[in-house]
């Protein structure tokens, strides 16, 4: 190969290479900002003889949060908390009760319900988990 033409493939190769790094770098911001960015949910349980409710109320990491619990609450129950970045905003609802438990609960963001679910029966465990608005 001449002298010229290697140099121009060299020069070609090295932009790729420049352009493709930037792409890159932009990505790697993206998630860093959606990692650290916060959203706020308003968690909702109504039913009858709800024993515990378990929630992400934001701690932990995105992919391991800590969850949170609730024993023998009063219903109906509404919690507001602040979650980060890709994790989940989840909650739920146990009962137990002979003559059937009822539950509902709900994922409101900013207005809107994210998720609900309801359930009975003997022995109901509803739940309900929402994707982070952030990655949408």
């Amino acid at each position: 190969m001449n002298r010229t033409v290697r140099a121009a493939v060299c020069s070609v190769a090295v932009t790729a290479l420049a352009l493709g790094l930037s792409s890159c770098s932009e990505a790697v911001d993206q998630v860093d900002k959606a990692v650290n960015e916060t959203y706020e949910v308003t968690y909702e349980v109504t039913g009858k003889n709800v024993d515990s409710i378990e929630f992400h109320g934001g701690g932990g990491k995105a992919m391991e949060p800590k969850i949170e619990s609730v024993s023998k609450p009063e219903l109906p129950w509404k919690k507001t908390v602040t979650l980060r970045g890709i994790m989940p905003a989840a909650v739920m609802p146990v009962a137990a009760d002979p003559e059937g438990a009822q539950v509902t609960c709900k994922i409101i963001h900013k207005g809107k319900v994210l998720e609900e679910q309801s359930a009975d029966g003997l022995v109901t465990a509803g739940g309900c988990t929402a994707e982070s608005p952030i990655t949408k």
